[in-house]
C-alpha cells in the first residue's frame, strides 16, 4: 500500500520536472512513510511513497525490471496488494522467467511483460498500476476491478499527471500549467445531490479520476482514453433442488480461501470489527490464521449509537482480543478539517470520521487490517433492494395506467397512506433508484444551489450504467448500479482516504475476483429472501458467526449527527461554518442557516442535507480559499513484525 505519482511529459524534458515531483511526493507520504524515491527517463518521471508491507527489505519503487537483452525495459510504480501473487510468480517461472525480488510488484511487470494489458485478468487483490516501455515510449494505466485503489490524472500542455491522491497533483499546478482553483459546478451539482463525487469527475475541473475497472495506454503528448477491462456480468445460475446447501458452502469456501490470501504480509494484520455480519465473518476467518488477532472497534458514548458493546460480545464469541476507540463530539468536530484535506474531495458520510479514529487506534498496534466492504453490493444487503418485489404487480400494468396511478400518487395529500407505493410503482427504475445516497429533493437541491441547471437530473450519472444492465432482473440491475456509484463513491474512498491518512492499509476480502465469481451467479431469492437480506451469505456463515450476530440488521458505525447539530454538541460549530465560508457565490448560505434553523432529530431532520453542505463547505475553505490549513501530523511508525 502505497501513493505514487508520476509526470508524462509531452517535450521529453521529464528531467525538469523532476523536482515537482520530489516536492509533491511529501503531500502523501502519509501513504508510505517507509521510503520515498524517484525515477526518470527523457519522457516520463515517477515518483513514489513506500508502506512496506510484503518483501520489507528489497521491492522498492519505482521498480524496473526486463527480459534478459533489455533488463531495464520498464519501469513500474504501483499501489495495492496482489494477493496470488506467488502462483503467478510460480506460472511465469514456468514460462521461464526470473525474478529479482520476493514481492507482489514485480509479478506484475514480468506478467504485463508475457501478457500484456491481460494480465489485469491475472491480478487477484487491489491496485492502481503506471507502467512505463522505454522501448515503445508508451504509459499504462490500471485500476482494479471494484476501484478500491485511486488513480487521478491532469493533463495540460506540459503533459500528463497521475497521482494516487489530488494533492499531488495540485501541489505541481504551476510546473503543470493548472488552475488549482478551478471548480467543476457540475461535479458540484453531483456532490450535493449524491453526497460523493462520482467517478470519472472530481471537484477540480482539470483533474479526472481513471475509473475503477478501467486502463489507458499514452503516449508522450497524447490523451487518457479510458478503456473499460472489467464490467461486472451477472450470469445468475438457478439453484437446483435440495441445491442450497452447496451454494452455501461453496460461499463459505471461497471466502475463507479469500481471507487467507488476504492475511498475506510480513507485518503484522488485525481485523476492524463492528456489529454486523460482514466484518464478524472476516474476522472469525482470519482468527483462524492468526491466534493472536487483534480487532477494532469505535463508538460514541451515546446510548443507541455504538456498535462497542455487540463487537466486544462478538470478539469474546470467537475468541480475539478487542480494542475500542470512544469518540467525543469534540474530538469529531476537531477532527473534521484534516479528515476532509485526506479525503481531496467531500464524502458526505459522518461514518468517516469514527473510522478515522478507529483507524488512528488500530496504527497503533497493526499495519495491515481487514475490513466487511463490499459484501452489501455482493450479496444483497442493502434494503432497498427489497423494493422491487413488492412492486412486482404494477409490472403487469400497461403503460397509460401507471401515468394515471402516477398522477393519482402526485395528487393524494403528503402522509397520506399509499402515496409512496403509487408513486415509486408508477415510476420506472431509472428514474427511482440511483443509489443509496440521495437526501436532496431537486426543489430542495435549488434552493441551496440557485444557479443549478433546472434540466439536470441525475440520469446523467446513472444512465450509462442502466444502459449496461437491461438484460438483468430490476434487484440485480440495484446492485450493479451500486457497484458503480456508491460502493466506489462513497464507501472504498473512505476506506481507502482514511485507513491511509493513518499509513493503515485496509483491505477488503469481499471484493475479490473469487468471491465475485461466486456471489454473481446466485439468484435473487438466495439474495433477498425469508424478510433478510443476504440471504445466503448469512446461511453461509452459520457455523462461523456468532448466532447474535447473524440476522441482526447493519448499522457500521452509527454516527449521532442529527442530534449533536440540534443541541450543543454541534449546532453553534455548524453555524460558525456556514458564517464562516467563502462560499456565497456558490451557496444560498441563508436557506441553508433555514435549514440548520428548523433541524429537529426526529420531527424535521436535516442532518444529511446540512453534513453535506458543512463537508463542501469545509473542503472549499481548504482547497479553493486556502482560508483553513488543517494541522497535518507527519508520524513515523515503527514496523511490528
Amino acid at each position: 500500500m502505497c501513493g505514487l505519482l508520476g509526470i508524462l511529459t509531452g517535450d521529453g524534458d521529464a528531467a525538469a520536472l523532476t523536482p515537482a515531483v520530489e516536492r509533491a511526493l511529501p503531500c502523501m507520504r502519509h501513504r508510505g512513510p517507509d521510503a520515498a524515491g524517484t525515477w526518470c527517463d527523457d519522457d516520463v518521471v515517477f515518483g513514489f511513497n513506500r508502506l512496506s508491507i510484503i518483501d520489507l527489505e528489497h521491492s522498492h519503487q519505482p521498480l524496473t525490471w526486463g527480459p534478459a537483452d533489455d533488463p531495464e525495459r520498464y519501469a513500474m510504480t504501483f499501489n495495492g496488494e496482489i494477493y496470488n501473487y506467488p502462483e503467478l510468480r510460480a506460472e511465469l517461472a514456468g514460462a521461464g522467467y526470473e525474478f529479482r525480488t520476493e514481492g507482489d510488484g514485480e509479478p506484475i511487470l514480468v506478467g504485463y511483460h508475457h501478457w500484456g494489458e491481460a494480465v489485469l485478468e491475472k491480478l487477484r487483490g487491489m491496485f492502481a498500476i503506471a507502467i512505463w516501455d522505454t522501448r515503445t515510449r508508451r504509459l499504462f494505466l490500471a485500476r482494479d476491478r471494484f476501484g478500491i485503489k485511486p488513480l487521478f490524472y491532469a493533463t495540460t500542455g506540459a503533459g500528463t499527471a497521475f497521482a494516487s491522491e489530488k494533492k499531488s497533483i495540485l501541489e505541481m499546478a504551476p510546473e503543470l500549467g493548472l488552475d488549482a482553483a478551478d471548480l467543476d459546478r457540475r461535479a458540484l451539482v453531483h456532490y450535493t445531490d449524491l453526497q460523493y463525487v462520482p467517478e470519472p469527475e472530481t471537484l477540480h475541473a482539470g483533474i479526472r479520476r481513471l475509473e475503477s475497472g478501467c486502463h489507458a495506454t499514452l503516449a508522450p503528448g497524447g490523451e487518457v482514453t479510458q478503456v473499460r477491462w472489467f464490467d461486472p456480468a451477472f450470469p445468475i445460475e438457478p439453484v437446483p433442488a435440495g441445491g442450497e446447501q452447496a451454494v452455501f458452502d461453496r460461499i463459505a469456501a471461497v471466502l475463507e480461501d479469500s481471507v487467507a490470501k488476504h492475511m498475506r504480509a510480513d507485518v503484522t494484520v488485525g481485523s476492524f470489527l463492528s456489529g454486523g455480519i460482514d466484518s464478524t465473518a472476516i474476522a472469525a476467518l482470519a482468527k483462524r490464521h492468526n491466534p493472536d488477532l487483534l480487532t477494532f472497534t469505535t463508538g460514541f458514548e451515546r446510548e443507541g449509537f455504538s456498535e462497542v458493546d455487540v463487537a466486544a460480545e462478538s470478539a469474546a464469541a470467537i475468541g480475539v482480543e478487542h480494542i475500542v476507540k470512544v469518540v467525543s463530539p469534540e474530538e469529531f468536530a476537531g477532527a473534521i478539517p484534516k479528515i476532509i484535506w485526506y479525503l481531496d474531495d467531500p464524502v458526505a458520510d459522518p461514518a468517516l470520521v469514527p473510522l478515522y479514529f478507529v483507524a488512528a487506534e488500530a496504527r497503533k498496534h497493526v499495519k495491515v487490517v481487514l475490513s466487511g466492504e463490499g459484501a452489501d453490493e455482493l450479496f444483497g444487503g442493502y434494503t432497498i433492494y427489497k423494493e422491487p418485489l413488492s412492486l412486482r404487480p404494477f409490472e403487469r400494468l400497461p403503460a397509460a395506467a401507471l401515468r394515471g396511478l402516477g398522477a393519482l400518487g402526485r395528487a393524494l395529500p403528503e402522509g397520506m397512506r399509499g402515496k409512496s407505493l403509487l408513486l415509486r410503482g408508477s415510476t420506472p427504475l431509472e428514474r427511482r433508484y440511483y443509489g443509496n445516497a440521495r437526501s436532496f429533493t431537486f426543489e430542495q437541491l435549488r434552493e441551496v444551489l440557485p444557479w443549478a441547471p433546472r434540466e439536470w437530473d441525475h440520469g446523467e450519472v446513472t444512465a450509462p450504467i442502466y444502459a449496461r444492465s437491461a438484460d438483468m432482473d430490476p434487484v440485480t440491475r440495484m446492485q450493479h448500479l451500486d457497484l458503480f456509484t456508491w460502493l466506489r463513491g462513497d464507501i472504498l474512498v473512505k476506506a481507502d482516504k482514511i485507513t491511509m491518512a493513518n499509513s493503515l492499509e485496509l483491505r477488503v476480502p469481499f471484493l475479490d475476483r473469487e468471491v465475485f465469481e461466486v456471489a454473481q451467479t446466485l439468484p435473487v431469492d438466495m439474495r433477498i429472501a425469508h424478510g433478510t437480506t443476504k440471504y445466503a451469505l448469512r446461511r453461509a456463515m452459520e457455523q462461523i458467526v456468532p448466532e447474535h450476530v447473524i440476522n441482526r440488521r447493519k448499522l457500521g458505525f452509527p454516527v449521532p449527527i442529527r442530534h449533536w447539530l440540534a443541541g450543543d454538541e454541534l449546532h453553534d460549530w455548524a453555524r460558525g461554518v456556514i458564517d464562516e465560508s467563502g462560499t456565497g457565490d456558490l451557496i444560498d448560505k441563508a436557506a441553508v442557516r433555514r435549514m440548520l434553523a428548523e433541524h429537529h432529530p426526529t420531527r424535521n431532520d436535516n442532518s444529511r442535507r446540512l453534513w453535506t453542505v458543512l463537508a463542501f463547505m469545509i473542503w472549499h475553505g481548504i482547497f479553493i480559499e486556502d482560508r483553513i490549513r488543517p494541522e497535518i501530523e507527519q508520524r513515523d511508525y515503527p514496523v511490528r513484525l
